[in-house]
């Protein structure tokens, strides 16, 4: 496989490939891609992004098929300190966020590409992976730079409780120029400040609406 360069001389569409598949429901489609999935981390030239992914690959042929559906709910859908949408973490539940994700939308479109929503919004960070595999890498930069605050609020979340799914997020964040903040305080730090206002999202998806705390 030829490895075209990127803007830090390295070409990772194949890591954000595999990395929105792992973080995607894991379903018998994704579970069935497993060998695929390792085979093309085995060729990738970043070895450390990689071996990150691969621990987690390497979970999900360890683990029983239901336990692994169990830990992506428990992880992703029963806690906002996990959250998979990026706009939640940059924009919390503000009429601000429709228009993030209008922006998303107007991305999309103008890329050229097809990016199938799988039914999610479009911060879905699945969805925004799936986008930078197949985006200009100094767009994916720019896009990823700006998010990067919140790639590494999810990361710490994963970290602290444990998750397998804290290797991917480390894998996304290692192709993010500069060093990671070292602990969630100066990730925080890192986010612009989220007006106080919660009114006027009737309009939106329902998912916008704060996720319940139960952990």
């Amino acid at each position: 496989m030829r490895w075209l360069r990127g803007t830090r001389g390295i070409d990772h569409r194949v890591i954000y490939q595999v990395a929105s598949w792992c973080l995607s429901y894991p379903d018998e489609q994704l579970l069935s891609k497993v060998a695929l999935l390792q085979a093309a981390l085995d060729e990738h030239p970043d070895r450390n992004t990689a071996t990150s992914l691969h621990r987690f690959v390497d979970y999900l042929t360890s683990a029983d098929a239901e336990a692994i559906r169990r830990e992506y709910v428990d992880v992703f859908d029963l806690s906002n300190k996990r959250t998979l949408y990026l706009s939640y973490w940059t924009d919390g539940d503000t009429r601000r966020r429709g228009a993030v994700l209008g922006e998303f939308k107007q991305m999309y479109r103008d890329s050229g590409y097809l990016v199938d929503l799988h039914g999610e919004l479009p911060d879905h960070l699945p969805v925004v992976l799936e986008y930078c595999a197949r985006a200009d890498p100094a767009v994916v930069q720019e896009l990823l730079t700006r998010y990067r605050a919140a790639l590494e609020l999810i990361r710490f979340g994963l970290l602290d409780t444990g998750s397998p799914y804290g290797d991917v997020l480390t894998a996304v964040c290692s192709t993010v120029p500069g060093a990671s903040p070292t602990d969630r305080q100066s990730a925080m730090a890192m986010r612009p400040s989220i007006p106080m206002e919660t009114v006027g999202l009737e309009p939106f998806d329902p998912r916008l609406l704060p996720i319940a705390e139960t952990r």
